[in-house]
C-alpha cells in the first residue's frame, strides 16, 4: 500500500518511508491509499483474541511491506505488562447498560497518547531500517501536554533517535509541566514556548519544511521525524483500540455483531477522534462521532457551519489538552471526503495560514454532519460532570473525559438516540488532579494547598492510588530549563544538536 500527501505536490511512499518522514516536504501529511476492511466474521473471531493479537491484526492491513513477525514485535514490545499496568491494555468500563468508558491511560504517562506512543518508537527504528535510512532521526514534538512526556518516555535512550519537545509554558498543568522537565534520558530535549500550544505546533510546522534547517541537519548526518500525530505511525495505533471497543461490547453481550454503536472524543486537534473515523471506513458500525470540544471550540462550530475559523480568543481551561485553535487532522478528513482533491485541500490549507479561516463546499460539509455531531462544554459544566459521575457511579473522571460525557448527555437530550455508546477516556483522573479536587473535594480540604498536595487528598478521599508516573513527581530533580519565544524555536532546535 502507497501513502499519498494530502496536498498531492510529492510523490506517493512506502508505509515505511511515510513513518520515517513524518510529514510530506509539501506541508501535507500521508493518507493511505486505500483503506483496507475488516468484515463481521473477522470482528467475531477477534473476540478470543488478546488486545496484542488484535493490534498486530489491524495494523498488518496498513503495513503490507512489513513482516507479521516485524509487526508483533513492534506490538508486544510496547503493550506489556512492565509498561501498562492493566491486562486488557485499553478496558471498557460499563457505568450502566449502553454507557461505557474506554480507559486508554494505563501506560507509562497516564494518557491516551501512550496507546501510540509505545509502538511509535518501535515502528520508527523498523521503518529506518527497512528503507536503508542511515541519518540519526530527530524527532520534533509540539505538546499540548500529554504528548511530550509520552513521546520522551517513548523515545527515550532508544538508539539512532534524539528528541525535542516544545510545551506552552504557561499552558499546560503542573504535573504534565513537571513530567516533561523531570525527563531523564540521554537523547532528550524540553523547552518551554512562551505562547500557546498552536504557537508551539506552528514553530514545529515551520521547522519541518525550512530548506534552511533540513540542509543543516544533512550536513549532520541528521533527518527529522515527528511522533505527533501528523504521523501516520502515530494515528495507526490509534485505530486498534476502537476496533478493540467494538469486539468487547460484542464479546460482553452488550450489543449484537453489526450493531451500530456511536463512540465519543474529547477533541482538540482531530487525531484521536479521525482513529475512529478510520475505524468506521474499515467497516465498524459505527453511527455518529461526537466530537466533544472545551471552550476553544472552533471544531464545534467548523461542525456545525462549515466554517474553520481561528480568529477568535484562545481560553485556557481546566482541560488543557484540547486548548488547541488549529486541528492539524482535520487536512487529513477533508483529504478522505473530498475524494482526495488535494488541489482543494491545499487551497483550504493555505487560506487558513493566510486568513485564519476557510469554509467547505455544501457537499463535504454534509459529508461531516452526517458522520459527526459536536457540541462544547464549560469549565463549570465539566466540573458539574465529575461531580456528578462520581456520585452517581462512583467513578473518577479526569477534565478531557469530563467533558465527553457532559457532551453526550446533550447529544442524547437533542437526539433522543439511546445507541450504546463507547467514551474515550484520555487520561488518568490524577494527571489533573487539583481540578478534578475542586469537584469532589470539601472547600475545608482544598483550601491552601497546592496542585501535588490535592493529589494526596484526592488519593484520601476517594481510596485510589496516584499512580506511580506521578507519585512525588514535585521532588524530582528538574532537568530542563529551556524557556523559548516560538520566533527562536529554530534557534533552540540547533543549539540542542550542537550545530552552529
Amino acid at each position: 500500500m502507497k501513502y499519498q500527501s494530502s496536498r498531492g505536490k510529492y510523490g506517493a511512499v512506502s508505509a515505511a518511508q511515510a513513518i520515517t518522514m513524518g510529514i510530506s516536504p509539501d506541508g501535507g501529511l500521508f493518507v493511505p491509499g486505500r483503506i483496507p476492511s475488516i468484515n463481521i466474521e473477522t470482528l467475531k473471531q477477534m473476540e478470543s483474541w488478546t488486545y496484542q493479537q488484535r493490534a498486530a491484526h489491524v495494523m498488518q492491513l496498513f503495513l503490507e511491506e512489513f513482516s507479521p513477525e516485524e509487526i508483533e514485535a513492534c506490538v508486544n514490545g510496547a503493550y506489556n505488562q512492565q509498561k501498562f499496568d492493566h491486562a486488557q491494555i485499553a478496558p471498557l468500563i460499563e457505568l450502566e447498560p449502553g454507557l461505557n468508558i474506554q480507559e486508554l491511560w494505563h501506560g507509562p504517562t497516564c494518557a491516551f497518547k501512550d496507546m501510540a506512543l509505545q509502538v511509535l518508537p518501535r515502528l520508527l527504528t523498523t521503518s529506518a531500517n527497512k528503507i536503508g535510512e542511515n541519518s540519526e532521526i530527530i524527532i520534533l514534538v509540539a505538546t499540548s501536554g500529554d504528548t511530550g512526556k509520552a513521546a520522551l518516555e517513548g523515545f527515550k535512550d532508544v538508539p539512532g533517535t534524539r528528541i525535542i519537545v516544545f510545551f506552552p509554558q504557561d499552558g499546560v498543568s503542573e504535573v504534565q509541566k513537571m513530567q516533561m522537565i523531570t525527563q531523564e534520558g540521554n537523547n532528550v530535549h524540553v523547552a518551554g514556548v512562551l505562547g500557546n500550544f498552536d504557537d508551539a505546533q506552528n514553530g514545529v510546522k515551520n521547522i519541518f519544511t525550512s530548506d534552511q534547517i533540513i540542509e543543516q541537519l544533512q550536513r549532520q548526518g541528521m533527518k527529522m521525524s515527528s511522533a505527533n500525530s501528523i504521523n501516520w505511525g502515530r494515528l495507526l495505533p490509534q485505530i486498534v483500540y476502537y476496533i478493540s471497543a467494538y469486539v468487547d461490547l460484542c464479546q460482553r453481550g452488550s450489543i449484537k455483531p453489526g450493531e451500530t454503536i456511536n463512540i465519543v472524543v474529547p477533541t482538540g486537534n482531530f487525531g484521536n477522534i479521525l482513529a475512529a473515523y478510520y475505524a468506521r471506513r474499515m467497516g465498524i458500525p459505527i453511527k455518529r462521532l461526537i466530537c466533544a470540544a472545551n471552550s476553544n471550540n472552533v471544531l464545534t462550530d467548523f461542525i456545525r457551519t462549515g466554517v474553520y475559523d481561528r480568529n477568535r480568543s484562545f481560553e485556557k481551561t481546566i482541560s488543557p489538552s484540547m486548548d488547541i485553535l488549529i486541528s492539524s487532522n482535520l487536512e487529513r478528513l477533508l483529504y478522505e471526503l473530498t475524494g482526495h482533491d488535494s488541489q482543494q485541500v491545499s487551497q483550504w490549507m493555505d487560506e487558513l495560514k493566510d486568513s485564519g479561516r476557510y469554509e467547505v463546499d455544501e457537499t463535504t460539509h454534509s459529508q461531516v454532519q452526517e458522520i459527526f455531531w459536536s457540541d462544547y462544554a464549560t469549565d463549570a459544566e465539566t466540573l458539574e460532570s465529575i461531580t456528578a459521575v462520581w456520585n452517581k457511579y462512583h467513578y473518577l473522571l479526569d477534565t478531557h473525559t469530563a467533558v465527553a460525557l457532559n457532551v453526550y448527555e446533550k447529544y442524547q437530550q437533542q437526539t433522543g438516540d439511546n445507541s450504546c455508546t463507547v467514551i474515550a477516556s484520555t487520561a488518568s483522573p490524577f494527571k489533573f488532579g487539583s481540578s478534578v479536587a475542586q469537584a469532589i473535594l470539601s472547600p475545608e480540604l482544598i483550601k491552601g494547598k497546592n496542585e501535588f498536595e490535592l493529589l494526596e487528598a484526592l488519593s484520601v478521599e476517594t481510596a485510589m492510588s496516584i499512580p506511580e508516573a506521578i507519585k512525588n513527581i514535585d521532588k524530582r530533580k528538574v532537568r530542563h530549563h529551556t524557556v523559548t519565544s516560538a520566533a527562536e524555536m529554530e534557534e533552540v532546535v540547533l543549539s540542542f544538536l550542537n550545530i552552529e
